[in-house]
């Protein structure tokens, strides 16, 4: 079934001995358009941190009124490797997180998730201790994880073959595998438009210097895809 994102936003993140904050952002796989960290904000209880928490550890992606259970407790997390708030999320960084967890490299295999298609573990979660060096941390600067933010994403033109003809809104999610399968653009005037949904597939390429997603379709195409209403309709259905 396909999730809103936007809908997730600000949703409280329960670990397995209390609440850690809730949700500020996703980063997501632009090669592969898959989620691969929520990112919490967590208030005064780690400051001036980014707190990813990866989808492996929330399971069968499920929710608990507005709680979103992660299968991790507070002190797993706080000891996890930091990254400031303000960095960029490098493939050194991830490397640290995921041999931190024991967890499979994501982007080696296959699947979408290594050697699977989805975001599952084959073993308990066993922590390794973590010891950051200042090579890695410069090393971490430079390297690009091709990870971006649904939050900076939301908002970017949407530019078809023959010009501007709208944009992003929201994005639609696989709640078993993560994946981002839609994009949900506001055609039209930005107040008075309507929403509708075009496949990821469609995409060519997004342009963060220009703040806009290129989009291998005609403007017409783009304004007579599947109204986003109808797709909410059928899903409450």
């Amino acid at each position: 079934m396909l999730q809103s994102i936007k809908q997730l936003y600000g949703n409280k993140l329960g670990a397995s001995d209390g609440e850690i904050g809730h949700v500020k952002d996703f980063y997501f796989d632009d090669k592969n358009w898959t989620v691969r960290y929520v990112v919490a904000d967590t208030g005064s209880w780690l400051p001036g941190r980014q707190v990813l928490i990866s989808p492996r550890v929330f399971g069968v992606f499920h929710q608990d009124g507005k709680i979103l259970s992660v299968n991790l407790s507070r002190k797993q997390i706080e000891d996890a490797p930091s990254i400031e708030s303000h960095k960029p999320v490098s493939r050194q960084y991830e490397e640290e997180y995921h041999r931190y967890y024991g967890w499979p490299f994501y982007w080696e295999g296959n699947g979408l998730w290594g050697m699977s298609g989805f975001p599952v573990l084959s073993a308990p979660l066993k922590t390794m201790p973590h010891k950051e060096s200042a090579a890695a941390n410069q090393k971490q600067e430079h390297t690009d994880a091709h990870l971006r933010s649904t939050q900076a994403v939301n908002g970017y033109s949407i530019k078809a073959n023959d010009g501007i003809t709208g944009h992003v809104t929201d994005f639609m999610m696989d709640d078993k595998s993560w994946a981002i399968g839609q994009l949900v653009v506001k055609t039209g005037h930005r107040f008075t438009g309507k929403e509708v949904q075009i496949p990821v597939s469609k995409v060519g390429r997004i342009s963060y210097e220009e703040s806009t997603v290129f989009v291998n379709l005609a403007r017409q195409d783009v304004e007579q895809s599947y109204p986003r209403d109808l797709v909410l309709a059928n899903k409450a259905a």
